[in-house]
């Protein structure tokens, strides 16, 4: 028998208020820097597919060729080179040609930051 999901378990128990009560200030205080959010989703849809949560993952520890991305996750080099190419068009890797190789890492270190975080918070989480 499968373990019920948490959050399918939180969701049934989540309180909600008894009253309706709105806070206006913190409203009106917090609405304009939700706007900072847009198009913030398409990087945590990147980060949604673990294939590509994985390239994001090894190339946030080294520079990799193609062949090496392939290599570290046990597929094809056209798998390795369709998530690069998705993570290139999202703007979340850079590559670099030498000779007939072709080299990546991530656009921004500040990535490598956001999924070492999101790692410590899965492994926090498992030890609860």
């Amino acid at each position: 028998m499968a373990a019920e999901s948490p959050l399918a378990t939180n969701e049934r128990e989540a309180p909600i208020c008894e009253e309706q009560c709105i806070h206006l200030e913190t409203v009106v205080r917090l609405r304009p820097e939700l706007r900072r959010l847009e198009g913030a989703a398409e990087l945590f849809k990147a980060l949604s597919d673990e294939t590509r949560l994985k390239v994001i993952y090894a190339l946030s520890r080294s520079e990799l060729c193609v062949c090496d991305v392939a290599a570290v996750l046990g597929s094809s080099q056209a798998t390795a080179s369709y998530h690069l190419r998705l993570l290139h068009h999202l703007g979340l890797a850079k590559y670099r040609k030498d000779g007939k190789m072709v080299y990546y890492r991530l656009a921004d270190p500040d990535l490598a930051t956001v999924v070492a975080n999101a790692l410590r918070h899965t492994e926090s989480a498992r030890r609860r």
